[in-house]
């Protein structure tokens, strides 16, 4: 855990040029119960003002707002810079979802991924053992955020969420990226349908798969294959947090640990006075 954004994101990786970014943990909060800590998910059965206590308190520290969107585990991509309004409730309506809620008092942005160009605009997704994926241009000039569960990373969330950045800043000769805190290998077991999906689009895609304990069964490296997809659009540059949602309760909510449970957030922005170098 990087010691730079220690307070507000305690979780992060390596200092960027003009950017700001890092995962929450559990850990604090107002939340009890199964929610126990700062859950920052609407609708995931927490009383709902224990959650807006706990993002009222994130946003306390942060340079603005977050922009909360609707996840779906689908590949459409936010602009942050348009005129858009983020749902209070920021997560998923889906059952079984890692993000997990159904609309909040605001209207939702449906997306799984957002980008942004403005400096100080607070980019957002929330997840309990789906990777949550930060991706920058080197100069610090264009900034994306992506939910990848399976599904959405099968489909292309990352690919998209890079074409748009590219469409934002033409010619950018490089990129990099952090996939934070998700469920590990271990504890990821997936059947033939998942493994499919991924080797049907890059046969390379089977290494990041080893038999599990059943017939048809598989443990997929949901970090690793993140990473794979982001070298093969040509992010040279990743970062992997190495942290497994589903072993440490002590930090992470995990929906495939628990069930009913919160969620953490992965903010990032651009500070341009922010310089690593």
């Amino acid at each position: 855990m990087a010691e730079h954004l220690s307070l507000t994101l305690p979780v992060s990786g390596k200092r960027w040029q003009g950017v700001r970014y890092g995962s929450t943990t559990r850990v604090g909060g107002v939340s009890a119960g199964s929610w126990a800590g700062l859950n920052l998910g609407m609708h995931t059965g927490d009383e709902p003002e224990s959650v807006r206590e706990n993002r009222r308190r994130l946003a306390s520290s942060l340079p603005a707002e977050p922009l909360w969107l609707q996840q779906v585990h689908g590949i459409d991509v936010a602009d942050a810079d348009a005129d858009i309004v983020g749902a209070e409730a920021g997560d998923t309506a889906a059952p079984g979802d890692e993000t997990g809620a159904q609309g909040g008092e605001l209207t939702p942005v449906c997306a799984d991924a957002a980008v942004t160009t403005r400096p100080g605009r607070v980019l957002a997704v929330l997840t309990a053992d789906c990777a949550p994926v930060v991706i920058a241009e080197t100069q610090g000039r264009a900034l994306g955020v992506a939910h990848a569960g399976w599904r959405g990373l099968a489909a292309g969330v990352l690919e998209a969420t890079l074409a748009k950045l590219r469409a934002r800043v033409p010619g950018a000769p490089s990129w990099r990226a952090w996939v934070g805190p998700c469920i590990g290998q271990a504890a990821f077991e997936v059947g033939d349908v998942v493994r499919y999906a991924f080797i049907a689009h890059e046969p390379q895609a089977g290494e990041y798969f080893v038999p599990g304990r059943a017939v048809g069964k598989w443990q997929a490296d949901l970090a690793g294959l993140a990473r794979q997809r982001l070298h093969s659009a040509g992010v040279e540059d990743v970062e992997i947090a190495g942290l497994c949602t589903f072993a440490r309760a002590d930090l992470f909510y995990s929906y495939r640990r628990d069930s009913v449970t919160g969620r953490i957030a992965t903010l990032a922005w651009l500070d341009p006075q922010y310089d690593a170098f």
